[in-house]
């Protein structure tokens, strides 16, 4: 048995990244290792801050061992977390990276384990170049990628950006799926529970809100579709975290506002299932993405998908399984009427079989290789 330390969010924090960890420190431990999550104390200095709260209101996982240690802004502190976890003495250390603000800070704290342990050290790079730039981005990527020994990406398009970077060891492994929000309820019970109608065609539009998710395009679309298929509504489910007043107001002047239904809060992980049920297929319409968390879940709950051609995005979506138009008003607008006459027979076969290639395992493998090398 060996141990593994897990470096990144995880309770008492919120969102999908720390749903990650956890899902993999369980796959960890269900092959046999012993795992420690090292996550922050303190994730972001609430200026930083776009949402509400960085706290989740759920339960501390009760079978998991969670180490709430970092602090992202204090030096002193990276020195005291490195030598503690290098005291632990793990064959293997996994971090995850997905903004260069935490460059300075999880890079001394690798390079802490490194001079004091043996730990093969393996950082799963979600972004390398972020969405939305900010002074310091490339010192501070360039100082956190020179304290790995590896990477593994989720996307190809991170791949071409890790090696503008580097030329470390990278290996791609797909996003595997969310699989512990558990199953897929029954349609209607869910939109009941929801508060939502019955009788309409739902397209779900979820996670945190970003200027670079497009759903300024979305409600765009809404007024040339709507016309034709009059019978459908737009759900967005998640918390805004930009562009909060200029949507608001886009969706004031829109001719189709009633058909756009907002629960724009934080979803809690208890409640993603009750959303994924309710609707009819997913859409994504991103102006820029690397790869995106609600294309697992999309999957785990066996829904369509509408995505813009744009990153990884499409990597997922094959023929059968959903559709790919590009980032304008126009092409999402005939992509929303084209869904809702989507071959769900052929869907449903071939889900089953796109599921399979997408597994937990998966990714552990590939970390525990790296390990072993």
């Amino acid at each position: 048995m060996d141990k593994i330390i897990i470096i990144g969010p995880a309770h008492p924090l919120r969102g999908g990244l720390a749903t990650f960890d956890e899902r993999l420190a369980r796959q960890f431990m269900e092959e046999g290792h012993e795992v420690v999550i090292y996550t922050f104390s303190l994730q972001y200095p609430s200026i930083l801050f776009p949402g509400k709260t960085q706290y989740s209101s759920s339960p501390k996982p009760e079978d998991l061992n969670i180490k709430v240690r970092i602090n992202s802004v204090n030096p002193l502190n990276w020195w005291k977390v490195g030598k503690e976890i290098a005291a632990e003495k793990p064959k293997l250390v996994v971090v995850r990276f997905w903004l260069p603000f935490m460059g300075p800070c999880l890079g001394t704290i690798l390079r802490i384990i490194k001079k004091r342990s043996n730990a093969k050290v393996v950082a799963i790079t979600d972004n390398i170049i972020p969405h939305e730039k900010r002074p310091g981005d490339t010192p501070f990527t360039k100082y956190f990628l020179g304290s790995v020994d590896d990477c593994v990406t989720m996307s190809l398009k991170v791949m071409e950006d890790l090696k503008t970077f580097t030329q470390k060891p990278a290996k791609f492994v797909s996003h595997p799926l969310y699989d512990n929000f558990g199953p897929r309820l029954p349609k209607q019970d869910a939109r009941k529970h929801l508060g939502l109608p019955s009788d309409v065609y739902i397209f779900l539009f979820f996670g945190f809100i970003r200027k670079y998710k497009g759903l300024d395009l979305l409600i765009e679309a809404l007024d040339t579709f709507l016309p034709v298929q009059k019978n459908a509504i737009i759900l967005v489910a998640g918390e805004y975290y930009a562009g909060e007043d200029e949507i608001k107001e886009q969706i004031s002047k829109s001719a189709h506002r009633a058909s756009i239904i907002e629960h724009t809060h934080f979803i809690k992980d208890e409640e993603v299932g009750l959303y994924f049920s309710a609707c009819d297929s997913v859409i994504q319409p991103y102006k820029n993405a690397t790869q995106s968390g609600v294309t697992p879940l999309a999957y785990h709950f066996e829904c369509p998908m509408i995505v813009t051609n744009v990153g990884a995005l499409p990597d997922m979506v094959p023929p059968g399984i959903g559709l790919v138009c590009e980032p304008e008003p126009t092409a999402i607008a005939n992509a929303m009427d084209e869904m809702q006459k989507f071959d769900l027979d052929t869907f449903e076969r071939l889900i089953l079989v796109e599921k399979a290639k997408y597994a937990w395992s998966t990714m552990t493998s590939a970390l525990k290789n790296i390990a072993d090398e």
